[in-house]
């Protein structure tokens, strides 16, 4: 039985609505009028899909809080650096600027501190190319082992006794692997007394031990400290190549300068485990602080270096000019220099000096410029206007004695080596004091430290997230139902689109889905007769008058009821239809023309035989196929045995004649048919009733698909007086239209 039901507003109707229901479809109006429609549309939609809401929420909300459960913490260590800006030498040390560099910039450090130079000696020293974890049960072993807190480890759960399950622990000192090896995965099987062995991504034995001594096979070699672990429990080893553990180190690691220009480092570094993330970053800022160290220290040693390969040569070649000039003088007898001649000598000091500055910085500047660069071009002008004084002094010596002019080169000799070496040896004394305070430029504020919380979302806010997500994902699987779903919920679009009235809307009932259950096992009752306050009852009683206007101009008082397609409510409409016309006084017949599939008989609870096939082949009479029902004035004709050939058989003449002597002895008669699309048999039976209504039913065919089953209708002369719309949702029709609502509910109270 179709226990479904349908809805209808009066409209005008009649041939001029036959016509224009084969005519090309109108287009709709204006799909509301005011906002709040709009937003109560929303609502009923929400309101109608509000379990598979629930449900998809639900399970957002139940993967959240496993996410929290198998989700492992990470927490974060920080720690602070200060970059100190170099700044230029004061007093005796302002002559080593040149040496010691150029000011640091703190992008350079930033760049340092993520090299593999000082990432690569943190990775040596804290072996964290060696990975050695127990191996869990995927999704959820690492999360039961987290939270064992037992001193011995964990029993197995569900027999898998190669898993860890909590409370394991190994310690590997050092491992070593062929290069083949590298970077690939390694399985440790505990074995008895501290023995192990371990096997390659083959499953191949490689290498087998003892805890406590170092164990060496085939290229492999390893040293295991501690291993507490049932006999049989796996653990995951690998050597990272330097390479791979440098670039793991370096993706959970970061630096960056806090506040504009302050010299000031964070660096911060993420891990599962605090005690491990503390003491890298407290290593990687040491290493760091370490090498700046060195590298400045390094600086101020070459140089010294290079210093104290020049000092002999310089004072070898003071002690030969001083050995000259001396010599000259016991030769000559004590010469001394004139007044004249002292001015000349100073005059040239001074310029060779100048002059070997001078080259000193044209050679410096050489190495990053041109010969044609301004800066060098300014240091020839200034040598080439101390080579021109040069000459000036040497016309002033040409001019002297012969004698004064030996013993002002010879005192020349002795001056410019003299101040030369002194210079140098002031300077190297200085690297000395340099070297031995050099601290660095930077240095350690904050050392690493790490939250008690873990970063990242509390697991409040996951199934915050969750819930929001589930919300999300239901609004996007109902938008997409919705734009599949191109389906006819409005009576209206029936009535804009194919200017066919709707005669009644009948809205759901739940009494009727259970009376329809009682009535597959032969214990049925009407709704009209068991629930007559029922507010589909309601509705079919306003069907009931307007079929008494629309059928006064019928030739015949026979009413044909079906639909487009199976299970539309139907046979609901027929039966309670006739119920609630017995009920005022009126003979009613219906019949149940569905050869194939007739079931009006379970309804009433009576039997299929003797019916319309025994009456159309003439093996019963009228008087034999008409049944009474627990309704007075209410009668019924079964289909009879199942014909093999149903569309023939109403052809016959013989049905036609039963129409009209039903007709002619009822007030009357409703023919429950087949569906319009399915079978030709509703427009069979069409040609001999005197009105045809349809049945639609809210949310279950396109518009199209109504308008095809008018079409057949109409190709077969058949007239389609109206639509019944069954199975109206009324709670979401309240809040899709409020006050504007198709179904009202005025019921008596006692």
């Amino acid at each position: 039985m179709d226990n479904d039901q349908s809805k209808l507003s009066p409209g005008p109707g009649g041939m001029a609505g036959m016509t224009s229901a084969l005519l090309p479809p109108v287009q709709q109006a204006v799909a509301e009028e005011e906002e709040g429609v709009a937003l109560g549309e929303i609502i009923a939609v929400l309101m109608d899909y509000r379990w598979l809401i629930a449900a998809i929420s639900l399970l957002a909300l139940v993967l959240g809080l496993g996410w929290v459960f198998v989700s492992k913490p990470v927490y974060r260590a920080d720690g602070l650096l200060q970059v100190e800006e170099k700044k230029g030498a004061g007093g005796m040390f302002k002559a080593l600027e040149p040496l010691l560099g150029e000011d640091t910039t703190v992008s350079a450090e930033v760049e340092i501190l993520s090299s593999r130079m000082v990432l690569g000696r943190v990775v040596s020293k804290l072996k964290l190319d060696l990975i050695a974890s127990p191996r869990t049960l995927p999704v959820i072993g690492a999360a039961v082992a987290r939270r064992y807190e037992g001193d011995v480890p964990n029993s197995p759960w569900l027999g898998l006794s190669g898993f860890a399950w909590g409370g394991e622990r190994i310690q590997v000192d050092s491992l070593d692997v062929p290069d083949s090896a590298l970077d690939q995965n390694l399985t440790l099987i505990a074995g008895e007394g501290g023995a192990f062995e371990i096997l390659d991504d083959d499953d191949r034995v490689v290498l087998k031990g003892k805890v406590g001594s170092r164990s060496t096979e085939r290229g492999y070699s390893i040293f295991i400290a501690e291993l507490r672990a049932r006999p049989g429990t796996e653990f995951q080893l690998m050597k990272r190549s330097a390479e791979v553990a440098i670039t793991n180190l370096r993706n959970s690691y970061s630096v960056k300068e806090r506040g504009k220009k302050s010299g000031v480092l964070e660096l911060s570094l993420l891990g599962q485990r605090p005690e491990q993330i503390a003491l890298v970053l407290d290593d990687i800022m040491t290493t760091y602080v370490r090498q700046n160290v060195e590298r400045r220290s390094a600086e101020a040693e070459k140089t010294l270096k290079f210093l104290d390969t020049q000092l002999p040569a310089l004072k070898t070649q003071v002690d030969t000019a001083e050995a000259a000039y001396n010599s000259y003088r016991q030769s000559r007898g004590s010469l001394d220099l004139s007044l004249e001649t002292q001015g000349i000598l100073k005059n040239l000091v001074d310029v060779e000096n100048a002059a070997v500055l001078l080259k000193q910085e044209r050679d410096e500047l050489r190495q990053n410029f041109t010969p044609e660069h301004p800066r060098i071009q300014a240091v020839d002008n200034k040598l080439a206007r101390l080579n021109e004084r040069r000459k000036q002094f040497e016309s002033d010596v040409a001019r002297l004695p012969d004698t004064q002019q030996t013993v002002l080169r010879l005192a020349r000799d002795v001056e410019v080596s003299t101040r030369l070496y002194t210079e140098l040896l002031n300077t190297a004394q200085q690297l000395r004091v340099s070297k031995a305070g050099t601290v660095g430029d930077v240095r350690v504020i904050d050392p690493a430290a790490v939250g008690r919380d873990p970063v990242g979302a509390k697991p409040i806010a996951i199934l915050g997230i969750a819930l929001l997500l589930g919300l999300m994902v239901s609004m996007i699987v109902i938008w997409v139902l919705r734009s599949l779903r191109v389906v006819v919920e409005d009576p209206e679009i029936i009535e804009s689109q194919l200017g066919l009235p709707v005669y009644a809307t009948v809205p759901h009932s739940k009494i009727e889905v259970e009376l329809h259950r009682k009535a597959q096992v032969g214990s049925g009752e009407l709704l009209a007769v068991a629930h007559p306050q029922e507010d589909a009852v309601e509705s079919l009683r306003g069907l009931r008058t307007t079929l008494h206007f629309a059928l006064l101009d019928a030739q015949r008082n026979s009413l044909l009821i079906t639909g487009s397609s199976p299970s539309l409510g139907k046979s609901f409409i027929s039966k309670n239809l006739g119920a609630v016309l017995a009920q005022v006084d009126k003979r009613v017949v219906i019949v149940d023309a569905d050869l194939r599939r007739g079931h009006l008989h379970k309804e009433f609870g009576i039997e299929r035989a003797v019916g319309i096939s025994e009456y159309v082949a003439g093996q019963a009479t009228l008087e034999d196929i008409l049944k009474t029902t627990v309704v007075p004035k209410l009668w019924v004709v079964t289909t009879g045995q199942i014909p093999p050939n149903p569309s023939e058989l109403l052809m016959h003449e013989r049905f036609a004649m039963m129409l009209g002597e039903l007709a002619a002895r009822f007030d009357t008669v409703i023919v429950d048919a087949p569906p319009v699309l399915a079978v030709s048999d509703a427009a069979i039976i069409g040609r001999h009733v005197g009105a045809t209504l349809m049945v639609a039913r809210a949310g279950k065919h396109p518009i199209r698909e109504l308008e095809q089953a008018v079409r057949r209708m109409s190709q077969a002369g058949v007239q389609v007086k109206g639509f019944v719309f069954n199975d109206l949702n009324v709670s979401r029709q309240s809040y899709r239209y409020g006050y504007k609502g198709y179904v009202y509910r005025y019921s008596y109270k006692t």
